[in-house]
């Protein structure tokens, strides 16, 4: 069931990112262009971000243009955080606890890896290299900004994000903070992880 409140926090960031005026946007997808963009590339949109790019398309840039880019060009952005843990699996040691045991070979490390991470949850890009995570009927998730193995909290929810990115940062608060633990599990785990590898 989609959320109320969900729809009200994507909305109010995306008219705060047309207030603030660095971004060109242009009329919001409809409901259909919505699904369609949903169908095609097999996730659903949080209910804030849905919200965000139903009110307004931001682009230029670094935004994905879901309306018009190469269907090629997405995949990659999508695929682009998984990716990036591939390359920590490889590169830098990095194994999830929940996996198990890791396999002593390099490539077997990999596919063990591949597979697990075919079932978390997949982040959508916003901008640039900043996500949020999918899922209808979820909200009020941390941008989290990925640079290959490299993840951080980029703002507590995407008003903060935009602020953030586009504003003037707000201050937060230590409950604030806090919601950094509660995003898609997974991911919350791994910025532990990058936290402590930095």
């Amino acid at each position: 069931m989609v959320s109320t409140f969900g729809v009200k926090l994507g909305a109010k960031a995306a008219r705060l990112l047309a207030r603030l005026g660095h971004t060109e946007i242009r009329p919001g997808l409809t409901e259909q262009e919505l699904t369609d963009v949903e169908a095609r590339f097999g996730f659903e949109f949080a209910d804030d971000h849905r919200a965000f790019l139903g009110v307004g398309l931001p682009t230029g840039g670094g935004w994905p243009d879901w309306r018009s880019v190469k269907a090629a060009q997405l995949h990659t952005w999508l695929d682009r955080p998984v990716e990036g843990v591939i390359f920590a699996v490889m590169e830098a040691g990095y194994w999830h606890p929940s996996w198990g045991t890791r396999p002593a070979g390099r490539a077997d490390s990999v596919a063990n890896a591949r597979t697990r991470l075919a079932s978390v949850p997949r982040l959508v890009p916003i901008y640039s290299h900043r996500y949020l995570p999918a899922g209808r009927a979820t909200f009020a998730h941390p941008v989290l900004s990925i640079r290959g193995g490299d993840i951080i909290p980029y703002g507590y929810d995407l008003i903060d994000y935009v602020h953030q990115e586009f504003g003037r940062p707000q201050d937060r608060t230590d409950g604030e903070r806090r919601v950094v633990a509660t995003t898609a599990t997974f991911w919350a785990d791994f910025l532990s992880w990058s936290n402590q590898e930095g």
